[in-house]
């Protein structure tokens, strides 16, 4: 029999490298570990962070794939969260890492230049709440309190308006675009993947299986954050996904994030 929430909830407290909070304890307070995730580690590698991880299965494939690197993976969610978490606990996994707080409070956990890469998997694309989705000007200024100048940023979806509205981001603001495509798998051969790269493709969460098992092409884009520079909303309409349950439009209204 699987473990109930409250016994999850008593092993991640007991797990060194999974940081736990609560809202109160951080709303408008950086928290201890800001600037000190380097201290953690015990080196100065790279730090990568898996915003929204789910239950961690991207954060624990990089770990394992770039051992010479650190990786964070962070959610609300800890019930799922523990599933990554144990794993890389049992596996003695020293350059993995979980944090569980909201999203929205991200900038209190680390320091100007702290971070070098943002990984975005599978996010929900809050078509109708624009400050919401993870691509947005509003979390694009927050990743820049910490992320380095001209960061990556890596956004693999299913959702076609979570892609389309992030292609539209990119190109309002003049961020520099690494690449992008709309059937990662299907084009994976052409595209500028180097061999080390090509093995993240091998990293598939429980929630993309589900959308490839129902045929669903998967998208991928990385792109470059500057910390420079005035962003805004793109003032465009998007068709909705047709699979979500979003009944009252067939395309979204012209929201911009404040």
């Amino acid at each position: 029999m699987g473990k109930n929430k409250l016994e999850k909830f008593a092993d991640m407290a007991m797990y060194p490298h999974v940081f736990q909070t609560e809202d109160y304890e951080h709303a408008g307070l950086p928290h201890e570990m800001q600037g000190k995730w380097h201290d953690f580690f015990k080196n100065d590698a790279p730090i990568t962070l898996e915003l929204g991880c789910g239950k961690g299965e991207y954060t624990v494939g990089l770990g394992k794939l770039y051992p010479d690197h650190n990786f964070i993976g962070v959610d609300i969610k800890g019930a799922r969260m523990w599933t990554g978490a144990t794993q890389s606990y049992r596996e003695q996994m020293t350059n993995v890492a979980f944090l569980r707080t909201r999203i929205e409070f991200i900038s209190r956990f680390f320091a100007p230049n702290e971070v070098d890469e943002i990984w975005l998997t599978f996010s929900d694309p809050q078509m109708k709440m624009p400050t919401k989705r993870l691509t947005s000007t509003y979390f694009m200024e927050r990743y820049r309190n910490f992320l380095k100048d001209n960061g990556t940023i890596h956004l693999k979806t299913d959702s076609n308006f979570l892609f389309t509205y992030t292609k539209y981001m990119v190109e309002a603001n003049q961020l520099p675009l690494i690449t992008a495509t709309c059937d990662l798998y299907r084009e994976a051969s052409t595209m500028p993947f180097n061999d080390s790269q090509r093995k993240i493709l091998n990293i598939k969460t429980c929630y993309e299986q589900q959308w490839m098992d129902r045929g669903l092409p998967i998208r991928y884009m990385a792109f470059q954050l500057p910390k420079e520079g005035i962003l805004q909303e793109p003032d465009i309409e998007i068709e909705l996904d047709s699979y979500r349950s979003y009944s009252r439009f067939t395309t979204s209204p012209k929201e911009k994030a404040k």
